[in-house]
């Protein structure tokens, strides 16, 4: 729950400090999709996790978890789905491979390595970095995914930010 670091201002001379008690009990860990059909609007699916700081507890998202968004995502498109992934090893799992050739509506492709400029999906973190947590020290957990999720939904009602992160890429909708 520790914050990024942005530029601020202040009286010259005098450098803002914020005390916070550095404690963190657990962490919140999220998977977002951005979704590009040609001639509609784009979208942005997310899903977050709150993880408890037990024993015995997922540091992150499963290949189930990520089926789940999968298929969430499908049922909102209403369209097959060709998904671009990074190399995360959840992604690259035997459940998700075997998952995807069970069904025809999902195409799974494999990003380079070491490309994240090619993942729209960092573009929306960046926005997300920049825009709610920075400067920001949470008090507990639930405080920062309301402001996660009031971020995403912000994000999520103004496609041309979706669609400013696929045109970082430099990748289009268009084949070439």
């Amino acid at each position: 729950m520790t914050s990024h670091r942005g530029r601020t201002w202040a009286p010259r001379g005098t450098t803002p400090v914020v005390r916070f008690n550095g404690g963190s009990r657990g962490r919140v860990t999220m998977a977002a999709l951005t979704c590009y059909k040609p001639g509609e609007r784009s979208r942005l699916i997310y899903r977050p996790r709150v993880q408890g700081h037990h024993r015995g507890d997922h540091r992150g998202f499963t290949w189930q978890d990520y089926r789940d968004l999968i298929v969430r995502a499908h049922l909102q498109l209403g369209a097959p789905i060709v998904l671009i992934w990074d190399n995360l090893n959840v992604h690259r799992s035997a459940g998700i491979r075997e998952y995807a050739a069970g069904h025809d509506w999902l195409t799974i492709v494999q990003l380079p390595t070491y490309s994240p400029d090619l993942n729209p999906v960092e573009g929306i973190w960046s926005l997300l970095r920049r825009a709610v947590t920075v400067n920001t020290v949470f008090t507990d957990r639930e405080q920062l995914v309301q402001a996660v999720r009031s971020g995403m939904r912000s994000i999520q009602r103004t496609p041309h930010l979706i669609d400013g992160c696929l045109t970082g890429t430099g990748l289009s909708l268009t084949p070439a």
